[in-house]
């Protein structure tokens, strides 16, 4: 099982910052959500495309809409602007956090 069979996603970009909300489709997902996506998973599930020299990614927790919002410095490699990727901002990055593998 996936993210994407217990929530879905809004994205944003900022300069060479992305955030990506995940909302649970269901209250009673939501705490195993809150469990398994740890900031240094989806850092390591997107290891490859940030800058190794970028600050940490942070999450936070919105608990009263079951949603954890992650903030990843960059991603973006300079802004959406500046990348030579065709969609490397919010939108492509939300549906690949939401394809990360759930462990039981």
């Amino acid at each position: 099982m996936n993210v994407r069979a217990l929530a879905h996603s809004r994205t944003g970009d900022k300069g060479d910052t992305s955030n990506i909300s995940v909302i649970a489709y269901r209250a009673e997902d939501y705490p195993r959500l809150r469990q398994w996506l740890t900031a240094e998973r989806v850092a390591a599930w997107f290891a490859e495309l940030r800058d190794p020299d970028a600050a940490p990614v942070r999450r936070y927790e919105l608990p009263g809409v079951q949603a954890l919002n992650f903030v990843l410095p960059g991603i973006l490699r300079g802004g959406v602007t500046r990348s030579l990727a065709l969609d490397a901002h919010g939108k492509s990055l939300g549906s690949a956090l939401l394809d990360m593998p759930l462990d039981d």
